[in-house]
């Protein structure tokens, strides 16, 4: 009697630990699904499965929807026996993938967390191994229930907790993510932070890795060599320093703007007052209606006083103005990588304020 109160109470420790564990995993990365579709994109390049990529952002959406969800099922032991089977069978195949990335197809980062917290592959193999035998131990409790035996009140959960996860989701997606942990985030100076260090000065040497569009081959970049800011050429891998601590999130002194004269970061981060920088990735893919708020948006600088600039990683040749249809804006080259970590959408505005960062943007919600 006494082990099996013993095992009972084990069962509960293991089965909120492994809930906790799901719901700040799946949080983390369902409020960035940009980012998440980003590793799986880097996933499936790895495991040579490049045709399923225009499938990642609703691949990363569902995925990471579908483990919050089976986290707040599992606190509130919604469909306990079904969802442990589950709980059990990704902890299995997770441990396998993290194994893999550590071994044989190594990554810096396997993204479990997003981008609030980093882990290297062997970290979250250990994790893995950790919370594997928790999901056996929440299996073995409940495997006497029977699998489809559900109450009324667990189905109206269930849809609700499947509904609100995938929600959270899309509107991340058509908005932007609700927590930003990444460098460009409200409130930080652009120009400062790429004047601190982020180590203390002779501790260490920041490393670019690129990967070649190409040819597929990775090559490391110092943070003086301009090869890396051809965005038709290099696909941005990892930013790593020479340190005990790896700088696996990408430094905000990569940010650097080039037009035909060359270096234009200075001249446009030391612009006084009010900058709206408009981020356009394709100007072939910009929408009408998107364009048409962008127009409204530099209509409404000029009467404000401000400066509208636009931040691409379409090549612009010798083209340096582009018409949105209310005047014409100056265009800036900027690296694909770090205009994905600056705005996690396909096109939208960052406004600065004597360098700084105050209002991020999506191009659904610029209204001027």
């Amino acid at each position: 009697m006494r082990q099996k109160r013993s095992f009972k109470l084990l069962s509960h420790a293991c089965r909120l630990i492994l809930a906790c564990t799901f719901i700040l995993s799946g949080f983390t990365k369902v409020i960035d699904p940009w980012g998440t579709a980003l590793k799986v994109n880097e996933y499936l390049s790895i495991y040579g499965m490049e045709v399923l990529e225009p499938a990642s952002m609703t691949f990363s959406i569902w995925l990471c929807g579908a483990e919050l969800m089976m986290g707040c099922m599992l606190l509130f032991k919604v469909r306990i026996r079904l969802i442990s089977i589950f709980a059990l069978a990704s902890m299995i195949f997770f441990t396998l993938l993290t194994l893999l990335s550590a071994t044989l197809l190594p990554v810096e980062d396997c993204g479990c967390f997003g981008e609030a917290l980093k882990l290297t592959p062997w970290e979250t193999f250990f994790k893995n191994l950790v919370l594997l035998p928790m999901a056996f131990v929440v299996w073995w409790r409940y495997r006497p229930d029977r699998i489809f035996a559900f109450k009324p009140l667990e189905i109206a959960l269930t849809c609700v907790f499947f509904s609100l996860s995938m929600y959270l989701g899309y509107y991340c997606y058509i908005h932007l993510p609700l927590i930003d942990f990444l460098p460009y985030k409200v409130g930080v100076n652009i120009r400062e932070a790429m004047q601190a260090p982020s180590v203390a000065p002779g501790e260490s040497e920041t490393v670019l890795i690129y990967r070649n569009l190409k040819t597929g081959e990775e090559r490391e970049f110092s943070l003086d060599d301009p090869e890396w800011q051809d965005a038709d050429t290099w696909e941005w891998v990892d930013t790593r320093t020479t340190s005990d601590v790896p700088a696996i999130r990408p430094l905000i002194s990569e940010f650097a703007l080039r037009d035909a004269e060359g270096d234009a970061t200075g001249e446009v981060l030391s612009t006084p007052g009010r900058l709206y920088m408009l981020c356009v990735t394709s100007f072939d893919r910009l929408s009408p209606r998107c364009a048409r708020r962008m127009a409204r948006l530099v209509e409404h600088a000029a009467a404000e006083g401000a400066r509208v600039v636009c931040l691409t990683p379409d090549p612009l040749y010798d083209v340096c103005w582009h018409d949105f249809g209310s005047g014409e804006v100056r265009c800036y080259n900027i690296d694909a990588t770090t205009m994905k970590t600056m705005l996690r959408a396909r096109n939208g505005v960052v406004v600065l304020d004597d360098g700084t960062i105050t209002d991020k943007r999506n191009c659904r919600d610029i209204r001027p």
